[in-house]
């Protein structure tokens, strides 16, 4: 699962005056075929959409309770964990397969297993099988999502790379959105075809991907690291620069890519799991990653995503058409939301986008509360309908900006080279350890505690907000190597600029002014005060 040597960081200073600005993207064939390919990377995020709303979907399905026996409490929740199991129980081995074998090959491996895991998942007789084909698709699942992104952020043209890395995570409401319109639509099949069709449809993209994988370019900073250097090159002139292995954009990636290569095997001897620990700059990093892994699964976004429907009876919206409906229209705009944050990443930058967030869920996640307290109290069906409209504002507006579109994005650019495929690992596997958690544990405490469960969400939400006050760094418009410098001090800068200038038989230069120093030195000073 490692990292390329230039990720998705906001605008490098030294891309900036060799991007060809003589046409837009859109109008230069290459660019569009690679950004085709950049999509079909993008869809394996929309595997792990379609799950959430189709187990949302099943459990409004009268056929798909009776099929398994209505579940509900622990089992509800283990049905709906398991996929999470699956893929917590595949992170030991998919930074293997992505490091040694190639990002595509690891794209294909977890592909093709999900495609049988649906099909197991689809024939089930029993609440074991279908449990176990869940599993299945979990454990695919984390090999293609650990190798997609980062090929998407090792190919994408420069000036793409953040928005790029950005919509991976959007495409999340994708598969969301197909997932909850499949639902409805089966809704009046009279048969077990009702939720057999939907479980059989969520193997679409991974359908895709096992055909089309062979037309997508293989990583050029991989193909550096195993001595292929002549085939990266050839990539990146391609699809770069028209074929001109001499355009200076493609030098300078190439040259760059090659410093990164060299100092990693310089450093690789020293750099261990005790790494994300030993130094202040890599505490800074963990403490960043760890928060907003769980923070992205943690904020009360889970009870409605998978559990909507139970939130649903208990404001007294019992009919199956109309939950189903609500979720696929609230899908829809949470999708349109996400790709307009994902765009904006460069424009805003992150931490206003954050800190605009965590506000946001604090404020009406508060509200919703309230309306839920009182419909439970009272049965006021003001208050019922209110919460529905607090929940639109809470997904679609205050989650959907920050926490969808750059969880992966930021974690991926604050990692130095060295520890990018341990550190992406540690972040996955926290966040899945968190939603594994929420997903067992919310349906029970929802059925126990009822709207004051609401309170602990309300407490945890207003800690978020003064965590990502305190602590999330800003990054945009920054290289990577400026960004490590924000978390590890200007000799981190030095040495690896001092490693390209090297590689391209050039004298070590300054490349920033004297006003983007003292800029980056205050930031850093930033930085310390917060440790």
């Amino acid at each position: 699962m490692g990292g390329p040597a230039a990720v998705a960081t906001s605008g490098s200073a030294g891309y900036a005056d060799l991007i060809d600005k003589s046409k837009p993207w859109w109008k230069n064939g290459r660019l569009i075929k690679l950004n085709l390919c950049i999509a079909l990377l993008l869809i394996t995020s929309s595997t792990n959409g379609y799950d959430g709303s189709m187990m949302n979907g099943l459990q409004s399905l009268p056929q798909w309770n009776m099929a398994f026996n209505y579940p509900n409490g622990p089992k509800l929740g283990l049905l709906s964990a398991i996929q999470n199991i699956g893929c917590l129980a595949a992170y030991p081995f998919s930074p293997y397969m992505s490091d040694g074998l190639g990002r595509r090959t690891a794209v294909l491996f977890g592909a093709v297993m999900m495609c049988i895991a649906t099909v197991l998942q689809t024939a089930s007789t029993s609440v074991g099988m279908f449990i176990g084909a869940r599993f299945l698709i979990g454990f695919g699942l984390t090999f293609a999502a650990a190798a997609a992104p980062v090929l998407v952020t090792e190919i994408a043209y420069p000036s793409q790379r953040a928005p790029a890395t950005s919509l991976y995570n959007t495409l999340w409401f994708l598969g969301s959105i197909i997932a909850a319109w499949t639902t409805f639509g089966t809704f009046h099949v009279p048969s077990s075809w009702a939720w057999r069709i939907p479980s059989a449809i969520q193997a679409l993209p991974s359908v895709v991907q096992v055909f089309l994988i062979w037309f997508v370019p293989e990583s050029p900073r991989w193909l550096c690291s195993k001595g292929r250097e002549d085939e990266a090159l050839k990539v990146l002139a391609y699809y770069h620069a028209n074929g001109d292995r001499t355009d200076p954009l493609v030098e300078y990636e190439f040259e760059e890519i090659r410093a990164a290569i060299k100092f990693d095997k310089e450093v690789a001897a020293n750099v261990g799991w005790l790494s994300l620990i030993r130094s202040p700059g890599n505490r800074r990093r963990l403490r960043i990653m760890i928060a907003i892994a769980f923070f992205s699964q943690w904020s009360g976004n889970n009870l409605i995503a998978y559990y909507m429907n139970k939130i649903f009876d208990a404001i007294g919206i019992t009919d199956p058409t109309t939950q189903l409906l609500i979720n696929g229209v609230l899908n829809i705009f949470n999708f349109i939301i996400a790709i307009i944050a994902g765009l904006l990443c460069d424009k805003v930058g992150r931490r206003p986008l954050f800190i605009a967030s965590t506000i946001g869920m604090f404020v009406f996640w508060v509200l919703q509360t309230v309306c839920f307290a009182i419909y439970s109290e009272t049965g006021n069906i003001v208050a019922a309908h209110t919460f529905i409209a607090m929940i639109l504002w809470y997904t679609n507006t205050s989650y959907q900006i920050a926490f969808t579109p750059l969880i992966v994005s930021y974690t991926v650019e604050i990692l130095p080279f060295a520890l990018r495929a341990k550190g992406f690992t540690v972040f996955n596997f926290t966040l899945t350890l968190a939603l594994i958690f929420n997903q067992y544990i919310n349906p029970i405490a929802l059925a126990t505690l009822g709207w004051k469960y609401y309170l602990v969400y309300v407490v945890w939400l207003l800690f978020e907000v003064g965590f990502i006050w305190r602590y999330l760094i800003e990054t945009k418009n920054r290289t990577l190597e400026e960004t490590a410098a924000l978390f590890d001090g200007e000799d981190t800068v030095e040495r690896l600029a001092h490693h390209a200038a090297e590689n391209l038989g050039m004298p070590p230069a300054d490349s920033h002014s004297d006003h983007e120093k003292a800029s980056t030195d205050n930031i850093i000073e930033e930085v310390k005060v917060a440790a």
